[in-house]
């Protein structure tokens, strides 16, 4: 006997459901104190935005780069993750600062 695949219509699409999932981790990793559970569920704040900048990035025509995409995610939010940017400068093995490219 083979077993059949149940199918399920979906009825929002799928950056829809994403954003949603994340708001509501974001909004529950709010409330919890620190520690290993807030920890868990901002990790998978980040996946579900990662899984965002993916989906945008598949709708967009053949030749367009990564780096093209809208960020979803405010910079305000971004700042209270603890992101930071990469400095433009860099030091050589010597100690001697080198201005990177």
């Amino acid at each position: 006997m083979v077993k059949r695949r149940r199918r399920f219509k979906q009825t929002t699409s799928l950056a829809q459901r994403l954003t949603q999932e994340a708001s509501r981790l974001r909004e529950r990793a709010k409330s919890l104190s620190p520690g290993p559970e807030q920890a868990q569920l901002w990790r998978k704040v980040r996946q579900a935005e990662t899984a965002l900048r993916i989906d945008a990035w598949l709708a967009l025509p053949q030749e367009a780069a990564p780096g093209e995409v809208m960020p979803f995610i405010q910079g305000s939010q971004q700042a209270s993750h603890g992101k930071r940017r990469k400095s433009p400068r860099s030091t050589s093995h010597d100690g001697n600062d080198v201005q990177s490219r």
